[in-house]
């Protein structure tokens, strides 16, 4: 079994995709192509994606049961003793403590408020 995840893709990518896995929702396709087939797929998909995204996940024979790749994603896949996982890059600045994105609004929602407080 094959999964590719696009995001942000041109539609002909989309298109192309359609003729060896089924699109089972807008950008996920699904399909049981061999192993040369996917990685031609993964190929024509690497090149074509522009400014897009792309996972792709795909069983064998490991501990895992399957394996993933990523292409232009912020997390990326790890080897570490033989499990293959997720490494997240880090949003804080550790000098600073704070986000390197946008920071959350300060303060209290009104339904932590009432939680808290026991108000209406």
């Amino acid at each position: 079994m094959t999964v590719i995840i696009l995001a942000n893709c041109p539609a002909g990518l989309r298109g192309f995709l359609t003729r060896w896995l089924l699109e089972i929702s807008p950008g996920v396709f699904l399909g049981s192509p061999s192993a040369r087939v996917r990685d031609v797929l993964w190929a024509e998909v690497r090149q074509y994606s522009g400014q897009g995204r792309a996972l792709l996940a795909y069983q064998t024979n490991n501990e895992q049961g399957f394996t993933f790749e990523s292409h232009d994603h912020a997390w990326h896949p790890v080897d570490h003793e033989g499990l293959t996982l997720i490494h997240r890059p880090n949003l804080t600045n550790p000098r600073e403590g704070t986000r390197t994105s946008q920071s959350p609004r300060q303060g209290w929602s009104k339904a932590a408020k009432r939680r808290r407080f026991g108000g209406r």
